[in-house]
């Protein structure tokens, strides 16, 4: 019997809102993909990001347009490996490839981990995200959230010195990664690399715009640079290797988790280090994800935590530290 689907669109609504350099939301817009067999049901969550020039409608639109192939699937694994060639990278194959493996560990009562070859997962502590403001909004949060010993700082261009500084003081002994979004120029690159050495920053991502960040080849900056919006899947890693250090893998630019974990080993063969990341979305979406933090140096898997609800049941958090995601979530 074939494989039926599924797709919704939901809306979750962010606690307050969360800013980056390209904007504030107050809610997080994600599709949800349903995938059923013989009575057994999975299930995966992908974030359409505009960046990449997707739309909540246009990712629908893709993953809909896969109902009668996968009808003639008989396989969920034989599924997966289709799609790689059926649909690019992107949010519309994650959520697919996501429920797909979620359907083969119920249908086999095998979890994903072990299915894939995978470390059993363990706890896992992961960034607190700071959204973009002034100074003082940001030392405010900073000092709000300093018990967490892991924060990302979202940083817009202009005044980011001041905003670095300004987190550093709320936050004093928190290990501190910061997130440009692409927002620096070459202008502004080395005031801010000093403002981010002095605060002792671990780890910048994306400080120049993708296609645009000739300036970092073969720069010392004294911090880990990783490469976020430049980086996809792995027909892009080895164009990188002379910029950055480090690489963000999040589901939603590879197009799920079967390209991540082939990703995550062509990055350490390349000895580039791994920060696994994610949208904001709901647990259903960093369950996946959070099977990768083990071989991580730095996991940012906190979009549950940044919303005012998750699904139920979800992920549990203590603190900063999340626990293996529940049989009943997904996997």
């Amino acid at each position: 019997m074939g494989i039926a689907l599924d797709v919704r669109f939901e809306s979750w609504p962010i606690a307050g809102s969360f800013t980056i350099s390209r904007g504030s939301r107050t809610e997080a817009r994600v599709v949800t993909v349903f995938v059923r067999q013989d009575g057994t049901q999975g299930w995966g969550e992908c974030v359409p990001y505009p960046r990449y020039g997707e739309s909540v409608e246009g990712v629908i639109e893709l993953i809909e347009a896969q109902g009668e192939w996968l009808t003639g699937q008989t396989s969920p694994a034989d599924a997966r490996l289709g799609l790689l060639t059926r649909l690019k990278p992107g949010a519309a194959r994650n959520a697919l490839d996501c429920a797909l493996w979620d359907l083969e560990a119920k249908q086999s009562g095998v979890p994903v981990w072990k299915r894939a070859g995978l470390p059993a997962p363990s706890d896992a502590v992961t960034a607190y995200t700071l959204s973009l403001g002034t100074p003082e909004t940001m030392r405010e949060a900073a000092q709000k959230a300093a018990h967490r010993p892991l924060l990302k700082v979202k940083l817009g261009g202009a005044g980011d010195p001041e905003r670095i500084a300004a987190v550093r003081q709320g936050a004093p002994d928190s290990t501190l990664i910061v997130d440009a979004n692409e927002a620096w120029t070459d202008d502004l690159l080395d005031p801010c690399l000093a403002a981010c050495r002095a605060a002792g920053v671990a780890l910048i991502e994306q400080p120049l715009p993708a296609g645009k960040d000739e300036a970092l080849a073969g720069l010392d900056a004294g911090i880990l640079l990783c490469a976020d919006e430049s980086v996809h899947d792995r027909s892009t890693l080895d164009a990188l290797a002379a910029r950055y250090q480090a690489i963000n893998i999040k589901l939603d630019k590879t197009g799920g988790l079967t390209e991540a974990i082939a990703m995550a080993e062509a990055a350490e063969a390349r000895g580039l280090k791994l920060m696994i990341g994610c949208m904001v979305g709901t647990s259903l979406a960093m369950a996946p994800a959070l099977l990768l933090a083990g071989k991580a140096s730095f996991v940012d898997l906190d979009g549950p935590l940044l919303l005012a609800k998750d699904r139920d049941p979800g992920l549990s958090f203590t603190g900063s530290t999340i626990t293996p995601a529940p049989a009943a979530l997904w996997g």
